[in-house]
């Protein structure tokens, strides 16, 4: 499979095994789905009648005191009491296998190649921190700037902070790259060197 350069106009070769796959959507839906219970911390935790600090003594004689009757001052209608349904630590992480990742990543660069959002340079070269340098550049690479995922092979300083103060853009490296944001972007630039480095890992 053929890709063209946007800046250069150069043909780069890219396996048709990576970037030519069929869409599984289940399989894509279902990583996603895993990617984002794995970010949940579920670290919300209440203490119940046996967890609260107190007595376990009965705090007066069932009968003749003129009180309602009560066993415990950790009792949930009390206050200061134990939470009735208390809600505990918990881990909301969805194992996924290697091979489904790598197979739901390739689903997803093909369909972007497909729906022709993501643009293949030779080269994203700043030589300072400069965010206007930065938006001219962008815009030589697409009209709309919204909604932009740059993939670069290593980490550039000066296009991380020259792109800071854009919320709509951001810039990663490769192994920063995952489903989510590869989906929820309109438009996906990346480098030759990049998409190479991709192809490696898939």
């Amino acid at each position: 499979m053929e890709l063209t350069t946007l800046d250069t106009h150069k043909k780069i070769q890219i396996s048709d095994r990576i970037f030519n796959v069929r869409l599984n959507q289940s399989l894509v839906h279902q990583v996603i789905k895993s990617f984002l219970s794995n970010l949940r911390t579920g670290t919300k935790s209440q203490k119940n009648r046996s967890q609260v600090s107190g007595s376990n003594k009965k705090p007066w004689k069932q009968k003749g005191t003129g009180h309602a009757r009560a066993g415990s001052v950790k009792s949930p209608i009390w206050r200061s009491g134990g939470v009735a349904f208390a809600t505990n630590f918990r881990s909301y992480k969805k194992k996924i296998n290697k091979k489904m990742y790598k197979k739901a990543m390739r689903c997803i660069f093909s369909e972007l190649i497909r729906e022709n959002r993501l643009v293949i340079v030779e080269n994203l070269f700043l030589d300072r921190i400069k965010t206007k340098l930065f938006k001219k550049m962008i815009d030589d690479i697409c009209r709309n700037r919204d909604k932009i995922l740059i993939i670069i092979k290593e980490i550039n300083q000066f296009l991380i902070l020259s792109s800071r103060n854009l919320h709509k853009i951001n810039v990663c490296e490769v192994s920063e790259i995952n489903p989510v944001n590869l989906i929820k972007n309109r438009t996906i630039i990346s480098t030759v060197e990049a998409i190479k480095k991709v192809e490696e890992s898939l």
